[in-house]
């Protein structure tokens, strides 16, 4: 695709403080595992002594430590406040809203909620809907929920499928109606093999997390033996694939390990782990396995490091696991939220943002820009977003002929 780089206009950023804040407050769970609501909750001082996840450093594909970089003056979703559009002009979200992940969901939707509300607040001339779609994370259910997304003519852009899994078996219908399927969180590297010519990917995908992150561990954090667990999802799978060949010969074979997204009862993996001769765990999976996974490891005595990556970096990981996800290692190609964001964003949603808020932002306020600069159909935004040019909150979005970001890198974070 022949890229016209295009710098998108909207003014001074919104948000402008460089503090970086990620704190331990998550949506709560409610009726075991079934809903996620929007209450904020705090970490029990019982369990896990206020602990938070925190930024610690930013990586390359080498695994090296880099000055921290994130968008440079940051597009306003308000604009000008000269905005106009149709009646009804709308925008979708399409990912786990309830379900035992759906603070990953939320946090997204939460994030392109702030958005949107500074956008409609500035023009009176065009209001944007956001119209929710609960998948609960589950692909099958996404097959279900994506015919109602494209038959809503009023949506022009869709925010998301959040998951890989849901992502890869919907993304031929999103393809075929020609709308938008803008992630924030989706990273499967196959995700944009599939010739989609209207999927981008607002974050780096796992075939640059990986490799960053083994490195990391193997050359930074000099660890010369590591357990790889996987769950059975599509982003699991990958992810796990993706350790493990960035580790090498330090991806221990002997306790390598499978498991089931929906397990509780991990032992026949601890068991594994317990008896082997490591220096770190790596999970590759979403925080509602990682949290009973990590407190059973902590329970069989395995006191090995904990390291796991965006699936699990939220704070209800840290809300699940308590005391045992003390210390653990964090990765995502997320961005922190700044302070001034997470203020206001803490003010709308009523908790602190979580992993991919400032993405949902961002995302999000891209589409609302092309709405501004005049954008009314599905492929009118498509092509916007092609040749897009912007910074954000995270970082500045461009996109190569893939879908893929030309430059993107991987964060650290810590439980402390």
């Amino acid at each position: 695709m022949h890229r016209t780089a295009r710098r998108a206009s909207g003014g001074a950023a919104l948000l402008l403080a460089a503090t970086l804040v990620l704190t331990a407050c998550g949506p709560q769970s409610q009726g075991g595992d079934e809903e996620t609501t929007g209450t904020s909750t705090e970490t029990s001082d019982a369990d896990s002594g206020e602990l938070s996840i925190v930024p610690s450093v930013q990586i390359d594909i080498d695994g090296a430590e880099v000055e921290s970089e994130a968008g440079g003056d940051a597009v306003d979703p308000a604009g000008d406040g000269s905005a106009e559009c149709a009646e009804g002009t709308s925008i979708a979200m399409a990912g786990a809203l309830t379900g035992p992940n759906a603070a990953l969901g939320l946090n997204i939707l939460y994030g392109a909620q702030v958005a949107v509300d500074a956008f409609n607040e500035a023009n009176p001339g065009c209001q944007v809907e956001i119209k929710q779609f609960d998948t609960e994370g589950d692909p099958q259910k996404a097959t279900q929920v994506a015919p109602q997304i494209v038959g809503d003519e009023s949506v022009i852009g869709l925010l998301g499928p959040a998951f890989s899994g849901e992502t890869a078996a919907t993304g031929d219908v999103f393809n075929q109606a020609g709308l938008l399927s803008l992630t924030a969180s989706a990273t499967n590297p196959d995700l944009t093999a599939n010739n989609w010519t209207n999927f981008f990917r607002g974050l780096a995908n796992d075939a640059v997390q990986g490799p960053s992150v083994a490195k990391y561990l193997v050359n930074t954090k000099e660890f010369a033996s590591v357990c790889v667990v996987a769950d059975n999802s599509d982003y699991g799978i990958g992810l796990a694939e993706q350790i493990t060949t960035g580790l090498g010969d330090a991806a221990n074979p002997d306790c390598a390990a499978e498991v089931k997204t929906g397990d509780k009862d991990f032992s026949a993996a601890v068991q594994i782990i317990a008896g082997a001769d490591a220096d770190a765990v790596f999970y590759a999976g979403y925080y509602a396995e990682a949290a009973p996974f990590v407190q059973g490891l902590r329970d069989g005595g395995v006191d090995l490091p904990f390291v796991s990556a965006d699936g699990t970096n939220d704070p209800q990981f840290v809300e699940q696991a308590g005391a045992a996800s003390e210390g653990s290692i964090l990765s995502c190609p997320c961005g922190p939220a700044p302070e001034d964001f997470a203020a206001t964003y803490e003010e709308s949603a009523g908790q602190a943002p979580g992993v991919y808020s400032v993405e949902g932002y961002d995302l999000a306020t891209i589409m609302l820009t092309g709405i501004a600069s005049g954008i009314t159909d599905r492929a009118g935004m498509i092509d916007y977003v092609a040749n897009y040019s912007g910074d954000g909150l995270a970082r500045t979005y461009e996109w190569d002929d893939k879908g893929e970001l030309a430059s993107a890198l991987i964060w650290i974070y810590e439980v402390q």
